[in-house]
């Protein structure tokens, strides 16, 4: 299975429009969640202490696990996370902050590292910026460490097109590129 984890919020995006078109290469069969539309809980005190004492008991099933076990099972993941003040959408650090659960997606080892129990072999992260300053480290590469360091996902791939709104940018022409790279790739 195929998870789409998409928190785009425009209906033209362009960070979806990339997309789309890389799940359309591998095909039909995949599941969106669509990030603007979960409401994630506050994560106060009286949630962690629900949360821990779940983890602690072992009881995985619990309804506040189920973006954990969804991502831990996924096959593939595609994360569309447009690039927004240096960084990507808050709702997708809410989702990370979901899906981190000791037990389901990650364990630690005798010597206190992390050990990933994610199924997936490949995670895609596909976004775009109006500007041309995006430094990795500020969006991709975080998601890179977590998948690569947590998760247990060993190929993570970064899908972008950058400098869209600046003034006199060829927007259709780095575009096209982005899309033929996906085509491609």
């Amino acid at each position: 299975m195929v998870l789409f984890v998409n928190s785009c919020v425009r209906d033209e995006s362009r960070t979806g429009k990339l997309a789309w078109a890389l799940l359309e290469k591998i095909g039909d069969d995949y599941t969106e969640i669509r990030l603007e539309e979960v409401s994630f809980p506050k994560t106060d005190e009286n949630f962690l202490k629900k949360r821990d004492s779940l983890i602690a008991s072992g009881c995985f099933d619990d309804d506040s696990f189920s973006l954990a076990r969804q991502f831990a099972s996924a096959d593939t993941i595609v994360i569309a996370a447009p690039y927004w003040d240096l960084s990507f959408p808050a709702s997708l650090k809410q989702y990370i902050e979901h899906i981190n659960v000791l037990g389901i997606t990650f364990e630690y080892t005798a010597e206190g590292m992390p050990h990933g129990l994610c199924k997936a072999e490949k995670l895609y992260y596909i976004m775009t910026a109006g500007g041309s300053y995006v430094p990795d480290e500020f969006g991709f590469m975080y998601i890179k460490a977590l998948a690569q360091n947590f998760y247990g996902i060993g190929d993570v791939e970064l899908i972008k097109a950058t400098g869209l709104d600046i003034v006199g940018a060829d927007v259709e022409s780095i575009m096209n590129k982005a899309l033929a790279d996906i085509s491609s790739g």
